[in-house]
């Protein structure tokens, strides 16, 4: 499997639904507006139909480091930007496949590449409700006032990949 950017062109939109309103919204009216602005990227993978399988959007994001624990405070005390996971969701018909924990992971290595080049300390996610224990099983925490935005650093995802 790969991802590849968003193509509206070569990418049929329309079918996908994963049972979220907003995430289809976004995939089929958004996304590639979103990425022409250079505001955020969106990357699919798909069938042999080019049908869409999943997705996720990457962008940069401000944290508030008050809402970290001290730790994390005082040794990011000079950052402000994360790496953003925006979205991410599998189309209905393919859930379960473990797909969602591919494009999980396929994010988060673009991520890596992207730290190497611009230094950014951690990486956030806006985890729609019900999902956050998905993101917590890769280490993933809450922030102390949201706790549908998470977050892990750069540095233990680097670990996780033996990097």
């Amino acid at each position: 499997m790969q991802s590849v950017q968003l193509d509206k062109k070569k990418h049929d939109r329309k079918a996908f639904d994963c049972g979220v309103e907003a995430l289809n919204n976004y995939l089929k009216l958004m996304a590639n507006q979103h990425s022409t602005k250079d505001n955020s990227r969106t990357y699919v993978i798909k069938d042999d139909d080019n049908k869409i399988i999943g997705f996720y959007t990457l962008a940069m994001v401000n944290v508030d480091l008050q809402l970290l624990p001290k730790e994390k405070q005082t040794k990011h005390a000079k950052s402000m930007q994360a790496g953003l996971i925006a979205r991410l969701a599998v189309d209905k018909g393919y859930a379960k496949r473990g797909h969602g924990k591919w494009l999980l992971v396929d994010a988060l290595l673009k991520l890596l590449k992207a730290s190497d080049i611009v230094a950014f300390p951690m990486i956030v996610v806006d985890a729609k409700d019900g999902v956050e224990d998905f993101y917590a099983q890769f280490g993933f925490t809450a922030f102390s006032d949201e706790e549908h935005k998470l977050y892990i650093s750069v540095a233990d995802v680097r670990k996780s990949f033996g990097s």
